[in-house]
């Protein structure tokens, strides 16, 4: 199982900082959250969101082994 991490608001909206989460991709992943939570399954998705597997950044689906560490960083705002 994956380890899943939240920061920021998307932690805020989902009420959880870290869970376990059976999923073989980042998008299998995606789709397991938001079937357990819509709204945030639209927030994984929205525009900015940057996600992280074993503390790289990857862009588009990316598979997942069982002890993959998955962290979805909001967008990031400031000057």
């Amino acid at each position: 199982m994956a380890r899943v991490l939240l920061f920021g608001p998307l932690r805020d909206l989902a009420g959880w900082r870290e869970r376990r989460v059976a999923a073989s991709s980042v998008e299998a992943l995606r789709a397991a959250l938001a079937s357990q939570d819509p709204a945030l399954g639209e927030a994984l998705n929205a525009a900015g969101v940057k996600v992280a597997v074993d503390q790289a950044i990857v862009a588009g689906d990316a598979p997942l082994a069982d002890d993959a560490e998955v962290a979805f960083l909001p967008p990031m705002s400031g000057g």
